[in-house]
């Protein structure tokens, strides 16, 4: 018996997760605009961080207390949001995302309402990170879910998006 006559197979149906139309961002385009993302905020936030005094420990071995760690977050999230919140709210992108002209839809290829967006995909992963011991590896399950066919990360998962290429 062929698999085309096995009544007992698994359907063999062509999925698609392009309900605009527009392809999936490819793996390496996503990492891009995170590495872009990454090294604006980096270069804004670090300078910050320094004149608040949050490094002043570092030289002495010291581990910053809670509420240091709690400033250098805050501090994070409020860069994060000036940098990309105009772009979040109208395009569905982050500047990273607008350079490579990627932009995260919901499931119907809408651009998603930004707050629930935001809390989803952002705030909650960030605030995973400092989970002690398990925060780091749950962040890297999150990342490798992108090696699924759908490409949707651990993040894309619980804000309902996903991350499409626009056209030139």
């Amino acid at each position: 018996m062929t698999d085309t006559q096995n009544p007992y197979q698994s359907p063999q149906a062509e999925l698609t997760h392009e309900a605009t139309g527009l392809p999936l961002a490819a793996r390496g385009s996503r990492l891009g605009a995170a590495l872009i993302d990454g090294m604006i905020l980096l270069c804004v936030t670090l300078p910050i961080s320094y004149l608040l005094g949050l490094y002043d420990g570092i030289m002495e071995g010291t581990q910053p207390g809670f509420g240091q760690q709690a400033l250098g977050s805050l501090v994070g999230i409020v860069v994060f949001l000036a940098i990309n919140g105009h772009f979040l709210k109208n395009y569905g992108q982050t500047v990273g995302k607008r350079i490579l002209k990627l932009a995260i839809v919901d499931l119907q290829g809408n651009k998603p309402e930004w707050i629930t967006m935001y809390l989803k995909r952002y705030l909650l992963w960030g605030l995973v990170a400092y989970i002690p011991i398990i925060g780091g590896l749950v962040l890297l399950a999150n990342y490798l879910f992108i090696f699924r066919e759908d490409r949707r990360c651990l993040h894309d998962l619980t804000a309902g998006t996903r991350v499409v290429q626009l056209p030139n």
